[in-house]
C-alpha cells in the first residue's frame, strides 16, 4: 500500500485520526468498498414496503454513495486527481441529454427526482469510482467488496428457502430474497449474479495462486450457483448464462465447451433430483414464456406494447423520466394487470404497481425518446470501446468488465433499474470505466494477480 501523505488541514484533531484520514484518502477506494457494503443494509420492516413505488426511496448504499461523491469531488477540488478526458466524452453526453428530456418533459416536477437518481446512478456514481480507483490494488479491493457482499446475500438466502422464511412463491415462502425483502425480489439474485461473475473471473486464473486456489473458488461458485437456482430469477440466469459464457469463450473457447457439458449434466442431474419442484418448473417457464406466458410475463409483453406506442408517439425527447406510469393505461390493453402482488415474512402482503415496463431500453425511448437513448448509448458505447482496445483475456479485472458490460446488455432486454442494487450498479459500471479508460499508476510498483503491473 501507497504511503499516506501528510494530513494538511488544520484543526485539533488527535493525530490518530488524522492518520486514518490521510490514509484513506491516500487509499480512497475504501469508500467504494463501503458503498458496496452499505447495498446490502436492510432498509427496514414496513418503511420499504409502504415506500414501494410512492416515490424515491433513499437507502444506505445512497448514502455512502454521497460521500463517496462528496471525497471524489474534494479530492479533485484539491487537485490531488484529474478528471480524465475519457471520462467526459463518457459521461457528458448522458448528463446533457438527460437534463435536455427533463426540461421538455411535460410535467418538469415529476421528471426532477427521476433526473437526479439517473445523473446519480449513470453520472456521479461511475465517474466518483473512476476518480477513486487508481490502480490494481484498488480494483481489487472493490471487487473484493463486490464478492463479499454477494457471498453474505448467497447465504442469507441459502438460509431464508432452507427454512421458509424467504419470499412467497406458490403459496410456500421458499423464495431466496436475502436482505432485500420480497418488495426487491430480483435484488439479492442481481448482487449474486455480479459476485458469480467476479469469482469466475478469478476461478479462471486461480491456477497462479497455488493448489488450494481452485477448490476455494469453485466452492464459492457452488454457494452462489445454489442461491441463485433459489432466487427463481429468469431474467439473472439468462443474463448471468450470456456474461459467463462470454467470459468463458475469450478466456478459452475449450474451457468453455467443456464448461457447457458439465452444466448440462448437472442440470440433468438436477431435473431428476427435483422433478417437479419449483426451480424446475421455473425453468421450464423460460421455455414456454412466448407459447405460453404466465401472468408476469403476459403483463411484461402488455408494458412493452405500451412504451412503443408511447415512443412513437413522443419520439424525440419521450414524456419526460418517471412519467411512464402516467401514460400506461391509457397506451396498454385491458390485458394488463393492476400490479403485482409480494409475500414475505419480513414485509407482509403487498401489491407493487407496475411503474416501468421492465425493459431498460423501451423505459429510455419511452420516458426520454431517441435524444435519451443517444445519451445512454454514448456512455455504454465508449465504455464498450475501450474494453475493446485495452482487452487483455487473461487479466481478471478485464473480464469482470466485459462480462458485467454484457450482464448489463442482456439484462437490460427484459428488466430495468430500480430498487437498492442501482448503486451497486453504478459502481460495477464506473469500475468497468477504469479498466476500459486506463488505470492511473501509483507510485512504484503494484503487483497484479499475474505478479506483473496492467495498464
Amino acid at each position: 500500500m501507497t504511503a499516506a501523505v501528510p494530513f494538511p488541514w488544520p484543526g485539533r484533531a488527535p493525530r490518530t485520526s488524522r492518520r486514518a484520514l490521510a490514509g484513506l484518502l491516500a487509499r480512497p477506494s475504501w469508500l467504494v468498498a463501503a458503498t458496496v457494503a452499505c447495498v446490502g443494509v436492510p432498509a427496514g420492516g414496513g418503511g420499504a414496503a409502504a415506500g414501494a413505488g410512492a416515490g424515491v426511496q433513499v437507502t444506505a448504499g445512497d448514502c455512502a454513495s454521497a460521500v463517496m461523491i462528496a471525497a471524489a469531488a474534494l479530492l479533485v477540488a484539491r487537485g490531488r486527481i484529474a478528471l480524465p478526458r475519457r471520462a467526459l466524452w463518457a459521461f457528458a453526453p448522458l448528463a446533457a441529454t438527460l437534463g435536455v428530456t427533463t426540461v421538455a418533459s411535460p410535467d418538469i416536477a415529476s421528471s426532477l427526482s427521476g433526473f437526479v437518481r439517473d445523473v446519480q446512478i449513470f453520472v456521479l456514481v461511475p465517474l466518483a469510482v473512476v476518480l477513486l480507483v487508481r490502480d490494481r490494488r484498488d480494483l481489487g479491493i472493490v471487487f473484493g467488496a463486490v464478492l463479499g457482499l454477494g457471498l453474505g446475500e448467497a447465504l442469507y438466502g441459502i438460509w431464508q428457502a432452507g427454512t421458509g422464511a424467504g419470499a412467497s412463491i406458490g403459496g410456500a415462502n421458499v423464495r431466496a430474497v436475502g436482505t432485500f425483502g420480497a418488495v426487491d425480489v430480483m435484488a439479492m439474485s442481481v448482487v449474486v449474479g455480479f459476485a458469480f461473475l467476479v469469482l469466475t473471473a478469478f476461478a479462471l486464473v486461480a491456477p497462479r495462486h497455488g493448489a488450494a486456489a481452485v477448490p476455494v473458488a469453485l466452492a464459492g461458485l457452488g454457494v452462489l450457483a445454489l442461491a441463485l437456482l433459489l432466487a427463481l430469477s429468469r431474467g439473472s440466469w439468462i443474463a448471468l448464462a450470456a456474461a459467463v459464457g462470454l467470459m468463458l469463450v475469450v478466456f478459452d473457447r475449450w474451457l468453455a465447451v467443456k464448461a457447457a457439458v458439465c452444466c448440462a449434466a448437472l442440470g440433468l442431474v438436477a431435473f431428476g433430483l427435483l422433478g417437479g419442484g419449483a426451480v424446475v418448473q421455473r425453468y421450464a417457464s423460460i421455455a414456454g414464456s412466448v407459447s405460453a406466458p404466465d401472468q408476469s410475463v403476459s403483463d411484461r409483453y402488455n408494458l412493452w406494447a405500451a412504451a412503443g406506442r408511447i415512443w412513437a408517439d413522443h419520439p424525440v425527447t419521450g414524456v419526460g423520466v418517471k412519467n411512464f406510469p402516467a401514460y400506461r393505461d391509457t397506451y396498454a390493453g385491458i390485458e394488463l394487470s393492476s400490479g403485482s402482488e409480494t409475500d414475505d415474512p419480513v414485509h407482509g402482503y403487498a401489491r407493487q404497481p407496475l411503474l416501468s415496463p421492465h425493459d431498460e431500453y423501451l423505459l429510455i425511448l419511452s420516458e426520454q425518446g431517441a435524444l435519451g437513448f443517444a445519451g445512454f448509448a454514448a456512455l455504454l458505447g465508449t465504455v464498450l470501446w475501450g474494453l475493446w482496445t485495452r482487452r487483455d483475456v487473461h487479466d481478471p479485472f478485464w473480464l469482470i468488465g466485459a462480462a458485467f458490460t454484457a450482464f448489463l446488455l442482456v439484462n437490460f432486454l427484459y428488466a430495468d433499474m430500480g430498487g437498492p442494487t442501482c448503486v451497486l450498479t453504478g459502481v460495477l459500471l464506473g469500475a468497468a470505466a477504469c479498466r476500459a479508460f486506463g488505470l492511473r499508476r501509483a507510485p512504484g510498483p503494484v503487483p497484479g494477480p499475474a505478479g506483473e503491473e496492467r495498464g
